[in-house]
């Protein structure tokens, strides 16, 4: 029963929603669910270095996207500094379609995606405070993002 109850807090703990900020406004996303990032249901998100930390964002494309690129920074001191390993990477391997099935690229408008990504918080990162942008891009054309403060810690 014990194992039971501990590994039903461990599932509650990967599936809650993070309450996180649309791109530029500081504005909440109104569905909480859209967002997930593990170990992070209230900002600031705790990303311990050494670990890894996975993000879930459901989208609805505003057009057709024939491919997508992450673009992720984190705001220290109001200066962009890009997640090395993260940024500037294909984000098309990482679409899934809503029953979990690989969507990859092309996307089609007006149907919603779920976007699955893990990656590492690397030792080299400073433990500081910042806000994380993430977003996914298509050229210059944002296609989906969000904004979380967070603190990368030892």
């Amino acid at each position: 029963m014990r194992g039971t109850i501990l590994v039903f807090v461990a599932l509650l703990v990967v599936v809650c929603a993070t309450e996180v900020n649309h791109c530029g406004t500081g504005e909440k996303f109104e569905d909480p669910n859209q967002v997930k990032i593990t170990g992070c249901d209230v900002p600031p998100c705790k990303l311990k270095r050494r670990t890894k930390a996975s993000v879930e964002q459901k989208f609805v494309p505003k057009q057709d996207v024939e491919s997508l690129v992450n673009s992720v920074n984190a705001a220290v001191l109001g200066v962009p500094l890009p997640f090395v390993g993260v940024d500037g990477t294909s984000a098309c391997d990482n679409i899934y379609n809503l029953d979990g099935t690989p969507a990859g690229c092309s996307l089609k408008k007006d149907i919603e995606y779920i976007y699955k990504r893990e990656f590492p918080v690397l030792q080299i990162y400073p433990t500081i405070s910042m806000v994380i942008h993430y977003a996914l891009m298509e050229g210059n054309n944002t296609v989906a993002c969000f904004e979380v403060p967070a603190k990368i810690t030892n």
